[in-house]
């Protein structure tokens, strides 16, 4: 056996953090890779060394397989961890370890091969007497075989790429009516994004669970798992919402999953970390065989929490050549896990991806385990997956750990991208999840989870008040000019403040405990608590926390939403916001600028169109006013959260 004494780790982010946290413990120098835009992100500087791989696609830079070898080569690694995503699952990746004479922590090339192939394992897994769905995989089925195979397969039915995953090369058809279109953008889907495509045909059970069962294997022929995983809750068939253990199941149902996913292993000679993901029909409690993950997941962390083992350090014991680390009487559970996949998108924008300057970032470690993969200054680009960190919390039972999830999010404090934090607490929050009432569509059962909601600006405007008041005074404490905060006319004591919020200019009016804003007057009582707030004003109520920009400028975190606040804004900070349409979107092309600089413009009317993704989105004025400077022209890029035109609202006098 081999101890690993340096890994070099093919992977970014929040995933080569976490195995560096492992490789501190156990002594193991690391290696980190990186392409240019990434070069300052924490897990570069956090390694014992790091090697530029190129130019930030990562078909330039974490893709290339040579690059990857050349570098374990140049700094000595004698192992590689590929992390997931990019080369985890790629047989070329493990094929060039074993030449160089590298140890590759994964498993052997023929079962990521098996397994990669969805028609190839589904024909394995239904001659190891795993269950398997009725469907139709035939090797190089054309398009009328497809289509007479779809009678006999039923409807509902699933079209499914053969070399896919993440939801691509995927589609859903309900009869036969819409076969032969939904086939047609199935192949073209796949063959775009794997340059293959082949697709088979699925029974598509439309209420049914996502469960999954962590397996691992050494090279002495023992196979354990450690348990199961509910991750039910997604978007476009990603995950978002994943928990240990999966909730309602009876023992022998649980025993049952085990069982078959230890079969699966065993049937390809599997070695390392590995998930069987299994689709499980409540109704009937019967499960079937999906696919089997040859990697590390995303949402190993809520297998940790409740068995108490350190998947990573498992990993690099098998790949060094040792035995398990326990057998399967010796594994145990305890309590519930959850996790939530924190995302640079906007939800209710079809999920977009968002990029951009993380302005302000604080992580709640207090009240959760946080892998992140960013800090606070760091930007997320648009060439990667949108992930910006994982929040996995503990509880005795699902209920606690659900609860502890939500505090968590609600103190978190992000800022400057879009992401889906509101979101998450809303399905976080709603019966059917808090009653796990849960199946793959669960979001399509519930669309008011898609439905924004941000907290009243009037309510905002006044807790920025008292708030900014507060700093004042502490900050001013010796200067009795300063310290003088009202105007006294006829003996009576006012406190007057305009302040933008967001996009909202307000004026607030304080005196003897009271506070207005436009027509409405109420009692205001505001208490404040290690950078939290409650707020009471009449029978309105609000509560958060916040962080001091400077004098006069601070955010606001509410329901996981971020608010800016300027007190006594000029033209310069009262600058039209990302609603009104002047901030970028999103990154994208400039295409046309509708008016002139200096134009008078109303409510509606067009002033920019970008675009993106291949399409246009024309960014138009929600509130009347003046277009100053634009600071971009025509077939300009611009990435999101760029200011491409000041604007100055009209403020009724």
């Amino acid at each position: 056996m081999a101890k690993i004494k340096k890994l070099l780790i093919a992977n970014r982010g929040e995933i080569a953090r976490r195995i560096m946290r492992t490789c501190r413990q156990q002594g193991i120098a690391t290696v980190a890779v990186y392409s240019d835009v990434d070069a300052t992100l924490p897990h570069v500087h956090e390694a014992d060394q790091a090697v530029c791989l190129g130019p930030a696609p990562a078909r330039d830079s974490y893709l290339v397989i040579d690059k990857i070898i050349a570098a374990a080569k140049e700094t000595g690694a004698d192992a590689i961890h590929p992390g997931y995503g990019f080369l985890s699952e790629n047989t070329e990746l493990a094929a060039a370890c074993e030449k160089a004479g590298i140890i590759f922590v994964g498993p052997n090339a023929r079962a990521i091969e098996v397994m990669g192939d969805k028609a190839a394992a589904r024909q394995l897994m239904a001659a190891s007497q795993v269950p398997v769905l009725p469907g139709f995989d035939e090797e190089g089925a054309r398009d009328e075989d497809l289509i007479a195979a779809s009678t006999t397969v039923g409807f509902p039915l699933l079209i499914k790429a053969v070399a896919g995953g993440g939801g691509k090369g995927m589609r859903v058809v309900n009869d036969a009516a819409e076969f032969n279109e939904a086939l047609a953008a199935a192949r073209r889907e796949a063959r775009s994004a794997f340059g293959d495509d082949r697709v088979l045909l699925e029974r598509y059970l439309p209420a049914a669970r996502h469960v999954e069962v962590q397996v691992f294997a050494d090279n002495h022929g023992n196979v354990v798992h450690l348990f199961e995983r509910d991750c039910s809750v997604q978007r476009r068939h990603q995950k978002i919402i994943e928990e240990a253990p999966a909730p309602g199941l009876d023992e022998a149902t649980r025993n049952a999953f085990g069982e078959a996913a230890v079969q699966a292993a065993k049937a390809i000679d599997y070695r390392g970390a590995g998930t069987v993901e299994f689709l499980y029909s409540p109704a009937s409690g019967e499960f079937f065989f999906m696919e089997m993950n040859t990697r590390l997941q995303v949402e190993h962390p809520v297998t940790e929490m409740i068995t108490g083992e350190d998947l990573v350090a498992w990993q690099l014991s098998v790949a060094a050549g040792e035995t398990l680390p326990k057998a399967q009487e010796d594994i145990h559970r305890h309590g519930h896990a959850m996790e939530v996949r924190l995302y640079a998108e906007n939800p209710e924008q079809g999920f977009l991806p968002s990029s951009g300057l993380l302005s302000h970032l604080r992580w709640p470690h207090e009240h959760a385990r946080v892998d992140a993969g960013y800090e606070s200054g760091d930007r997320v680009e648009e060439y990667y997956d949108p992930m910006i960190a994982k929040l996995i919390c503990y509880g005795e039972d699902r209920d606690a750990a659900r609860q502890q999830l939500i505090t968590a999010l609600q103190n978190l404090e992000l800022s400057g991208i879009h992401h889906n934090t509101p979101f998450l607490l809303r399905v976080l929050a709603d019966d059917a999840f808090a009653n796990a009432d849960l199946d793959t569509r669960l979001l399509e059962h519930r669309p008011h989870l898609m439905e924004a909601s941000s907290a009243a600006p009037e309510l905002l405007a006044l807790a920025a008040s008292r708030i900014l008041a507060a700093s004042d005074q502490a900050g001013t404490q010796d200067n009795p000019w300063q310290s003088l905060s009202g105007w006294r006319p006829l003996g009576q004591r006012f406190q007057l403040s305009q302040l933008q919020v967001d996009d909202a200019v307000l004026t607030v009016r304080e005196q003897d405990g009271h506070a207005a804003v436009g027509e409405q007057s109420h009692a205001l009582a505001l208490a404040l608590q290690e950078q939290g707030f409650r707020l009471h004003w009449g029978a309105h109520g609000l509560q958060g926390r916040y962080s001091v920009i400077d004098a006069d400028t601070l955010l606001l975190f509410v329901d996981g939403q971020a608010h800016r606040i300027v007190r006594n804004p000029s033209r310069d900070s009262a600058q039209h916001g990302a609603e009104g349409g002047f901030v970028a979107p999103m990154s994208g092309t400039i295409v046309a600028l509708h008016v002139e600089p200096g134009s008078h413009v109303n409510s509606g009317d067009a002033v920019i169109t970008l675009e993106a993704m291949k399409m246009e989105h024309t960014l138009r004025a929600t509130v009347p006013g003046r277009v100053h400077d634009f600071h971009v022209a025509a077939g300009d890029s611009v990435s999101e959260g760029t200011l491409l035109v000041e604007f100055e609202a009209d403020i009724e006098a």
